[in-house]
């Protein structure tokens, strides 16, 4: 159950799940695969995935921006450096760790989480 007054219209933005990869590959992988394919690939474009897609959106709907994909649903035309910056990070802190060891040789962050009152784990 969601959040009290939470409005889920059903809409999804696949750099979500994306970004998750370093944490779960077992479940993103397939499912970034999945939504590379859904319903032809619509939620594609040519610089990767779209901001969102909405399966639910009936034909017809009135649309403020996006477009519907007949036998898919709604699906943004947009690109957004907020949606593709973690995206393109966490694919290579997957592959490489980058970011996770850049972070942990940075003093000035290690101090500002231990401030923050972080512990454990690779702040030791």
């Amino acid at each position: 159950m969601g959040l009290s007054g939470n409005n889920d219209d059903g809409t999804l933005a696949p750099c979500a799940a994306i970004a998750s990869l370093p944490f779960a590959p077992e479940l993103v992988v397939p499912a970034s695969e999945t939504l590379a394919q859904l319903n032809g690939g619509f939620a594609m474009g040519q610089y990767g995935f779209l901001d969102a897609f909405n399966l639910s959106i009936p034909a017809g709907s009135p649309l403020t921006q996006g477009q519907y994909v007949a036998g898919a649903g709604w699906v943004d035309t947009q690109y957004l450096g907020i949606d593709q910056g973690p995206i393109v990070a966490m694919l290579e802190n997957y592959r490489s760790q980058l970011i996770w060891s850049t972070m942990q040789q940075n003093s000035s962050l290690i101090q500002g989480l231990q401030r923050a009152g972080f512990s454990g784990g690779w702040l030791g």
